[in-house]
């Protein structure tokens, strides 16, 4: 676990205080409030005012948004090095979904006003928010048009490759998705049932192309998925020459 006060360097990997030089760093971890998440905490709440903005030093956090029909949705899971919450503080409202512990975390977070006097006096931290927000708008663009436009199957195979570029490591029998994820929880990313999602895996594992486990997902043949999330063409069989007969 890391050490609860984060060295000012760690901040070098968020994106929001990228092109900051060491001095600025440290100025803004000693403005920072700093804690150990329990696995399971509520970080902050759907309708909860927005008045901090947090980051992510060690763990995985789950954003998560419930519709009036009482259905969740997972909008994104966040690893270490990314900010999480901010664009409802930028905007001055209020969060739009819950944000969960999915494991022991290390946070930061800065209040708004501690926020904005930082952006007047490093105008670099402003342009990346911006850069930040222009980035996740584009990212739900892309998902509203999978949910939109795109079969169950395919929402899926997009699903579990984003995960993988995200949070993927290279293990013996492919590529990793490194925290835990349940069935219900890719359901929940993609918009449809935790029924429909049990039948295209085990179909999938069938085919070799993943490994299920307690909570696991090993991607097993990534360009398998890829085929089948771009609706490629699927690759021929090799023909099989008859043996001559004796």
């Amino acid at each position: 676990m890391t050490p609860l006060a984060p060295d000012p360097a760690t901040l070098r990997g968020l994106r929001l205080f990228s092109g900051l030089d060491a001095a600025a760093l440290a100025e803004i971890v000693r403005s920072a409030h700093t804690r150990r998440i329990e696995k399971g905490t509520t970080i902050f709440s759907q309708g909860d005012r927005a008045g901090l903005c947090h980051a992510l030093i060690d763990g995985r956090v789950k954003i998560v948004q419930t519709g009036a029909d009482g259905q969740q949705l997972v909008v994104r899971y966040i690893g270490a090095g990314e900010m999480f919450g901010t664009a409802a503080v930028f905007s001055g409202g209020i969060y739009p979904a819950d944000a969960l512990a999915m494991v022991d975390c290390v946070g930061v977070h800065w209040t708004a006003a501690t926020m904005g006097e930082l952006m007047e006096r490093y105008p670099r931290i402003a342009l990346n928010a911006l850069d930040i927000v222009g980035r996740r708008l584009q990212e739900v663009q892309t998902r509203l048009r999978e949910l939109s436009t795109e079969r169950v199957e395919r929402r899926v195979a997009h699903a579990l490759l984003r995960l993988a570029r995200q949070a993927g490591r290279r293990v013996g029998s492919g590529i990793e998705i490194d925290f835990p994820l349940s069935r219900q929880d890719i359901a929940e990313m993609t918009g449809t049932t935790l029924h429909t999602v049990s039948r295209i895996l085990s179909g999938w594992e069938g085919q070799g192309i993943v490994e299920g486990g307690r909570q696991q997902v090993t991607i097993r043949q990534p360009h398998a998925l890829v085929v089948i999330a771009e609706d490629l063409p699927k690759p021929a069989k090799p023909e099989v020459t008859p043996k001559p007969e004796k």
